[in-house]
């Protein structure tokens, strides 16, 4: 299998490395992550114009890419520059669940995503879920010929700033059961819905959804009543894809700053990357990289497989990997820096926040090491 990069998505990688190094430095992404908005509209609109967003996005949904290595090439980028704009919340969780199972009426939003005009956000996390897609607490009982949605979505990516949300809820069936869980299209601003944002540790902005009889015509049901346990797994999957491929390029972003950091910081008089056993544990650190490489391709490889075992392992081997390998790069480079590397002035300490954080989301390492089992067992 060839896995060099085409022509277009190596073109798109250079611009947006390009774009990202001279626009999108320390200090413009910190003043960003301070902000009220969490995100920068203005970046945003760049992002959109670059094509970014619509790389994320197939072409029959507004998009021109859409595959697994167009979100790898994008989100390894993304990774290299900590940016904090929700490509992941809104160009590929949530439009991958309205191009999935929208109709005609419903899929019309793709476009204005695509351009960047519409946020979306997905909200499926609930308090104490811990990763298992089918719980699903968040009740929406028929209510006429719609239904009343009752119930709290939490760690809602950029959830003051969307438009839309894709909602999770039970429809039928126990709170633990894949059949029963029902989609729903959402606007921002719907009577009932109550939209509480909080910044995160690693430069983030999330929501809370508190919905109160929130109550919905039949149109807003995106796909099959009690079936979208499908269609959160395939969006769920490409958001796994992405935030390994980020994961990839923060980790070489820090292993960059490290390797430099050990040519200029002299002890006894030398450098201290002449000291062998440094040189032993950034060789370590090397390997375990190009392994963390080596998984997204094949996570990236498989996204479109038609073999769902062997689409859903490749996932969860590469979220597994990226979630220990994420975590050694981190604390690695940061005792090779020293007490410099935990300083908030530093770039590497917000690479390693970000690194931890990615381990803890859409499953960590120790849920998608029992995934990767269980769906094994499954295919024997």
């Amino acid at each position: 299998m060839n896995f060099e990069h085409t022509e277009e998505r190596r073109m798109l990688a250079d611009s947006l490395n390009r774009f990202i190094a001279e626009r999108y430095g320390f200090e413009v992404r910190n003043k960003i992550a301070g902000s009220a908005e969490g995100y920068s509209p203005e970046m945003w609109n760049h992002f959109a114009e670059l094509g970014v967003i619509g790389a994320l996005m197939r072409e029959e949904d507004g998009g021109f890419g859409g595959g697994g290595f167009d979100i790898a090439v994008v989100f390894e980028a993304l990774g290299r520059g900590l940016v904090l704009e929700p490509l992941l919340a809104s160009a590929v969780l949530a439009a991958e669940a309205i191009a999935t199972a929208g109709n005609e009426s419903q899929r019309a939003i793709l476009e204005s995503i695509a351009d960047g005009s519409t946020i979306a956000s997905f909200a499926h996390d609930e308090p104490d879920t811990h990763y298992e897609l089918a719980r699903v607490s968040l009740m929406a009982p028929r209510e006429g010929e719609g239904w009343a949605l009752d119930g709290v979505k939490s760690v809602v990516a950029l959830g003051e700033q969307a438009g839309v949300f894709v909602v999770s809820a039970r429809t039928a069936g126990p709170v633990d059961e894949q059949n029963g869980i029902s989609l729903f299209l959402v606007p921002a601003g719907t009577p009932g819905l109550t939209v509480t944002g909080t910044p995160t540790i690693d430069g983030g902005h999330v929501a809370e959804l508190r919905f109160e009889n929130v109550l919905l015509d039949g149109g807003a049901l995106l796909g099959e009543e009690g079936a979208g346990y499908a269609t959160l797994e395939r969006a769920v999957g490409r958001g796994i894809l992405a935030l390994c491929a980020e994961a990839l390029g923060a980790m070489e972003a820090a292993k960059e700053a490290t390797l430099d950091y050990l040519r200029t910081r002299k002890q006894f008089g030398v450098p201290i990357g002449s000291f062998q056993a440094l040189q032993h544990r950034m060789a370590d650190l090397l390997l375990e990289i190009e392994q963390a490489r080596s998984a997204v391709i094949n996570a990236a490889a498989a996204l479109d497989s038609e073999d769902r075992i062997t689409r859903e392992r490749a996932l969860s081997a590469a979220k597994m990997s990226i979630g220990r390998i994420g975590t050694k790069v981190a604390e690695e480079c940061i005792q090779l820096h020293g007490g410099i590397g935990m300083t908030w002035e530093l770039p590497l300490a917000h690479y390693a926040k970000r690194l931890v954080m990615i381990d803890h989301q859409l499953g960590d390492e120790d849920h998608h090491l029992e995934r990767y089992i269980a769906l094994g067992r499954q295919a024997a």
